[in-house]
């Protein structure tokens, strides 16, 4: 089974072309890493009980207010829902400050995330999924590009572009807390150039600056080269000998390994010539 990294970063178009790749004619499997973020925190889970402990004392708004559909315990008595805009305000933002909340937020978060991920890439090999979509905004700072048979970045050229987008998307964002939000990730550039570093057919640029027929013709074609590289038949192969799809999953995550060297030692070189 072929897993396709998709990534891009906020107000790039990662969502569209993910809703695109989960319609016909492609009808792929998409496993959301931010659905799962969100079950992960909610109410009476253990995530959830770890971010009300460390962010909760310095934010006073950290939870939906108490209302008359929403009581001080909650709908269920498990706890009233995180106020996700207050939690926004917290981690994002590029001071140290901002970073060591996030970084602790994405301490609690990832790891329950990524054991949810592993159980429905198990189903979906199950079901004999010719690929999969791991919809992970932070494929590469989670290390999930090092399963990715194939990454995806969605990018866009033009910063301004994406502005617009993220301020048009989510009009209660003041420039300045739209310009955290865009701030407090990787570059899409960045993203975008490791990716081509990957090499032809591991890994695949999405430009989205135009149209949304435009950016179907560059998933026609992106989805064209993938099967050419790892068709359908190569995973049914997989499917009936474990071994073979075992062999396979650790030949990818070793050429990865070697890829993510190569990206680092690149990165290493022209910090150098600065």
């Amino acid at each position: 089974m072929l897993f396709i990294g998709l990534t891009g970063s906020i107000a790039t178009g990662k969502s569209t072309v993910s809703s695109i790749l989960a319609a016909p004619p492609y009808s792929l499997p998409i496993i959301d890493a931010d659905i799962f973020a969100r079950k992960v925190v909610e109410p009476g889970t253990s995530g959830y009980k770890a971010i009300v402990k460390y962010f909760g004392p310095t934010t006073p708004d950290l939870l939906v207010p108490v209302s008359d559909s929403m009581p001080d315990n909650g709908p269920d008595g498990k706890g009233r829902p995180l106020n996700r805009q207050a939690l926004g305000k917290r981690i994002f933002g590029n001071s140290e400050e901002r970073k060591k909340d996030r970084n602790v937020l994405n301490g609690i978060v990832h790891p329950a995330v990524r054991r949810e991920v592993y159980k429905s890439i198990f189903r979906n090999y199950l079901r004999g999924s010719w690929a999969v979509v791991l919809d992970v905004p932070l494929l590469f700072e989670s290390g999930w590009d090092r399963l990715s048979g194939v990454v995806m970045v969605v990018a866009v050229k033009d910063p301004k572009v994406q502005m617009q987008r993220l301020r048009k998307r989510d009009p209660h964002l003041s420039r300045e807390e739209a310009q955290n939000r865009v701030l407090s990730q990787t570059d899409v550039r960045l993203k975008a150039k490791r990716c081509e570093a990957r090499g032809k057919g591991k890994g695949i640029v999405i430009w989205n600056d135009g149209s949304r027929d435009e950016l179907k013709a560059n998933i026609d074609a992106a989805l064209a080269e993938m099967r050419r590289g790892s068709p359908p038949w190569w995973n049914w192969m997989c499917l009936l000998c474990p071994p073979l799809g075992v062999a396979a999953g650790a030949w990818v995550y070793w050429q990865n390994i070697n890829i993510n060297k190569r990206w680092r030692e690149m990165e290493a070189d022209e910090k150098s010539k600065l």
